[in-house]
């Protein structure tokens, strides 16, 4: 036709999908072909090429544009369809789509042989190939060996994928799968039934591992659904698994959609958030019809996966006034919500099914991580739409913690001592992209005291884009008090440390973050971290595989991983107050309790809190006045080892260098005063004690000096402006006069 339309179509790939793929809901077949030479024919010659294949009235479009791609993809589909008719295969449907530059295309059609449908997608390039020549009977010849190619190929295997004879849910998305998964297979074995999963981290069958490794994909299902004996199948299910081998199972009873961000893109043809949402899709179009999609109401990209699939819709939302709850309501399905701090189901006659307060369920952080959130509430909507007993449902959100046994690298936190003394709290979280990590900032933030600092470990995978990267770092030093760049080895992904940590630092550098710490190993950042961290700060480190030698290591240094009761205090504590607040302030106010009493009282919350500062500086309080003041002074330095904030910090110095004075020395107590935060020392209680240790050492002028300076300061009459230069002039001379006795004292002593 031309010199230029010689270039031959080439195959690029042929890749066999076992299951239901972005292209059908069964097995299919994905061809990536090259066709330069279509592009680069002039008008007229691609007019004719098309005719050759029954397209007579297709415009072409002009060379190397998008309407000649599109020509492209319509003569392959429409010779896939020819070479099947004349191999004996009627009716074959196929899809086609544009690849990643102008001169790939891509065409899918399904197979039910393996041997049959390998031998036709490698018969497309020859075939086009020749008819670009623009010899007849080079074209009909080699038209006419493919068919018979195909229809005399082996047959060749049957799909592997398996039709569940179990209930199944699929859950896909960008962030929490893991963490749904692992949650729905916790309740479902509180339900009773013996219960298979598989996730990024493994195969498990009733809580033993089965498989180590990602096994998010049909290997996964699999694996989960060849176990003896499982009843039910949890499986997670990644969008590499859907685009490079297609879904395990031929159907699912409830799909999952937790949300779809920007990921992994410019991998494997996605380039796009709304092409990742299409390969997410995937999973709820093989939701029987009678089975449940349950969908993130909050994300608009998920909640339209409803017009896709044939299941009912099942909506949730963290906001109770989202309209995705009222459409699917509305539409047969339900939705799930949090409704005055509660998680309810809401049904289409109007019920409203509250399971639970929210504070009752760990993983959320008493309410702190909206993230865990949204994933519990599309947990216990799973689980219920499996089928599995209301009350099971309610007692696996109350039991599963977001701890190493339930949920390792996922907001695992801990309590551990540091060097500057006191206790931090460590997070460790895998947090992998930028929805990943601002989950992982808004818990750190809403878990760090005030005056304290929040101390962020972060790093990423290399196969994130350098936007994606700056974009992190930029958050990350937005957020955090001090940010720390914590490298993960077996992450990098064709990069190097230093290109990783430039995108980074780039991003960093935008919110004037300009010199940060840089550690090879996660391990290494969070020793290198916590070295820094002060007595009620929070330490963040993003972990990924290196996690259990994390885990390890906190243990080995004595930490505790926290529980549901200490989650929640440290919220409160971050909030400015404590767990046990208005009973403290009750035992205050009752003047009918005898101090033993109180003490009791206290004694007993310390019963099960037996390291929290606050209630040992409340024991101490009430043991010194009752006149205990041994007791008393180590139980003040006892509380200040254990981690106290201001103002409690401050009140336990007072207090305890007012027992050291009534013992008899008032000099210790003049020294533990000094070492109040300056910013301190000018409340009237703290010059109240203060002057009288300095009396107690035999320096009443000065003592005299500091009361009426304190007084002067609040005092602002006009009497007092017009005395004020005046008893200003006195004070000093008191203070001269003391230090003269001081220094008479003192040489007389010698």
């Amino acid at each position: 036709m031309t010199d230029a339309a010689v270039t031959p179509i080439t195959v690029t790939e042929v890749r066999v999908l076992e299951g239901p793929n972005l292209y059908f809901t069964r097995p299919a077949m994905k061809v990536v072909l090259e066709v330069p030479g279509i592009l680069e024919l002039r008008r007229p010659q691609a007019r004719r090429l098309a005719a050759r294949l029954g397209l007579r009235q297709a415009d072409p479009g002009g060379a190397h544009t998008l309407e000649r791609q599109a020509m492209a993809l319509r003569l392959a589909r429409r010779l896939v369809r020819r070479l099947g008719a004349g191999a004996g295969i009627r009716g074959l449907s196929t899809k086609t789509r544009a690849g990643n530059r102008p001169q790939e295309v891509i065409v899918a059609f399904p197979w039910s042989r393996r041997g049959r449908g390998v031998a036709m997608a490698e018969a497309l390039g020859p075939v086009l190939s020749a008819l670009l020549t623009g010899d007849d009977d080079e074209a009909r010849q080699a038209m006419d060996e493919a068919t018979r190619q195909i229809a005399t190929a082996p047959a060749g295997a049957r799909p592997t994928t398996i039709t569940p004879k179990i209930p199944v849910a699929s859950i896909t998305g960008t962030n929490g799968k893991t963490t749904t998964t692992r949650l729905v297979a916790h309740i479902a074995m509180t339900a009773g039934l013996r219960t298979g999963w598989s996730s990024t981290s493994g195969v498990y069958a009733q809580g033993e591992e089965i498989e180590e490794g990602d096994y998010s994909g049909p290997a996964g299902a699999s694996a989960v659904l060849h176990q003896p004996g499982v009843e039910i199948g949890i499986l997670e299910t990644a969008r590499g698994g859907m685009l490079l081998k297609g879904i395990g199972v031929t159907h699912n009873d409830v799909s999952v959609v937790t949300n779809v961000t920007a990921d992994h893109l410019g991998m494997q043809g996605v380039d796009t958030v709304d092409q990742l949402a299409e390969v997410k899709a995937i999973v709820t179009k093989v939701t029987r019809p009678d089975g449940w999609a349950v969908l993130n109401g909050d994300d608009p990209r998920v909640w339209a996966m409803r017009a896709g699939t044939e299941a009912r819709p099942w909506a949730f939302s963290t906001d109770p006034s989202s309209p995705a709850l009222r459409e699917a309501v509305d539409d047969g399905g339900r939705g799930i919500t949090v409704l005055d701090d509660a998680i309810a189901v809401l049904e289409r006659n109007g019920e409203v099914d509250r399971l639970l307060p929210l504070t009752d369920v760990p993983m959320t952080m008493a309410g702190l991580s909206r993230h865990n959130t949204a994933n519990a509430l599309a947990a216990a909507a799973t689980a219920l739409g499996l089928g599995l007993p209301r009350e099971a449902v309610v007692e696996g959100l109350r039991t599963f913690a977001p701890d190493g046994e339930h949920n390792p690298g996922r907001l695992n936190t801990y309590t551990v001592r540091v060097p500057s003394g006191g206790a931090a709290t460590v997070i460790l979280d895998m947090a992998h992209n930028e929805d990943g990590l601002q989950a992982l900032i808004e818990v750190a933030r809403g878990l760090t005291r005030p005056g304290a600092r929040f101390h962020l470990g972060v790093g990423t995978g290399g196969d994130r884009t350098d936007e994606i990267l700056e974009s992190m770092g930029a958050m990350a030093g937005s957020s955090a008090d001090v940010v720390h760049v914590v490298h993960k080895e077996r992450y990098l992904r064709n990069r190097t440390r230093e290109d990783l940590e430039a995108h980074l630092r780039i991003g960093l550098s935008r919110v004037g973050v300009a010199e940060v710490d840089s550690y090879p190993s996660e391990l290494e950042g969070l020793q290198g971290i916590l070295g820094q961290a002060g007595n009620g700060d929070v330490v963040a480190v993003m972990v990924h595989a290196d996690w259990p030698e994390l885990n390890a290591w906190l243990l080995e240094q004595g930490a505790r991983p926290d529980t549901a009761s200490s989650i929640g205090a440290k919220v409160k504590r971050a909030r400015g107050e404590h767990e046990h607040e208005e009973t403290l302030r009750a035992l205050r106010a009752d003047t009918a309790a005898t101090i033993a009493e109180r003490v009791a009282t206290i004694e007993g919350l310390l019963a099960e809190s037996p390291s929290d500062g606050r209630l040992l500086f409340e024991l101490a309080a009430y043991r010194n006045r009752g006149d205990e003041e041994s007791a008393a002074i180590e139980l003040f330095r006892q509380a200040r080892e254990a981690g106290l904030d201001e103002p409690w910090r401050t009140r336990s110095l007072i207090s305890e260098a007012s027992a050291v004075r009534r013992q008899g020395q008032p000099a210790e107590a003049l020294a533990m005063l000094e070492s109040v935060d300056v910013r301190r020392q000018d409340s009237g209680a703290y010059v109240a004690f203060r002057a009288l240790a300095q009396i107690d050492a035999g320096h009443a002028q000065e003592a005299v000096a500091s009361l009426i300076d304190a007084l002067l300061r609040r005092a602002a009459t006009p009497d007092d402006d017009y005395y004020r230069d005046g008893l200003h002039r006195r004070v000093e001379i008191m203070r001269e006069q003391d230090a003269a006795a001081s220094r008479d004292a003192s040489v007389s002593a010698s």
